[in-house]
């Protein structure tokens, strides 16, 4: 008990210092994400992976291009990227799936299209819930399939459609995850998306791409 109140006031101190990153994987971490031992073997590829993302950068690559479209998003919607400080590089370290998740929540949104309404994040979840990533998502999952709908009322449709298509993705692609997106930002999106077993992306911008 005493070590976990030493971790929530760890978490709280990051989360009080604006280092976004560093507070998201503490707060995994004591919330238990786990994953089963079929997934940590798929994770071995990013053990200690998380080269820095530079947005001003990436907005410099050609029209199209995987990197250009993630910063893109990412400027549109007022989000910055999550960096993990050298300090928590046990945790990181410990717990490859808070890390790996927590880095790539954006670009899933990317890669699949679905913006940041509560319809689009709950497309993201039926994804990850059906490449299995861990237990915590899928009643992550669970959770939101109830909550979203009284929350945002108006996207009801949007939402009972992006449950199935994030499902039907999730079953189609490969094991997301364990990829290194941060090698491939020069490439086309449309490549990425491709050589990641991703079908042809469905297309619904009904409504707003930024978080009520």
């Amino acid at each position: 008990m005493l070590n976990k109140l030493k971790q929530v006031k760890a978490a709280l101190a990051y989360k009080n210092s604006q280092n976004l990153g560093d507070f998201a994987i503490l707060k995994s971490d004591i919330l238990g994400a786990k994953v089963s031992p079929q997934v940590a073997d798929k994770l071995q590829n990013v053990v200690g992976y998380y080269p820095r993302i530079d947005l001003d950068k990436l907005i410099e690559y050609p029209e199209g291009s995987f990197g250009r479209e993630y910063a893109e998003h990412m400027k549109r919607n007022n989000l910055q990227t999550l960096h993990i400080s050298p300090e928590l590089d046990d945790v990181a370290q410990r717990n490859v799936f808070a890390l790996r998740y927590v880095i790539t929540h954006d670009i899933f949104h990317v890669l699949l299209n679905f913006d940041t309404s509560y319809a689009g994040e709950i497309g993201v979840l039926a994804f990850a819930a059906a490449q299995n990533y861990s237990k915590s998502l899928k009643i992550s999952f669970w959770l939101a399939k109830i909550l979203y709908p009284i929350i945002a009322p108006r996207q009801v449709k949007a939402i009972v459609a992006n449950q199935r298509k994030g499902g039907e993705l999730g079953r189609e692609a490969e094991f997301l995850l364990g990829y290194r997106f941060e090698e491939h930002w020069d490439e086309a999106l449309d490549k990425v998306r491709k050589d990641l077993g991703l079908p042809q992306i469905w297309l619904s911008r009904e409504y707003s791409t930024v978080r009520e």
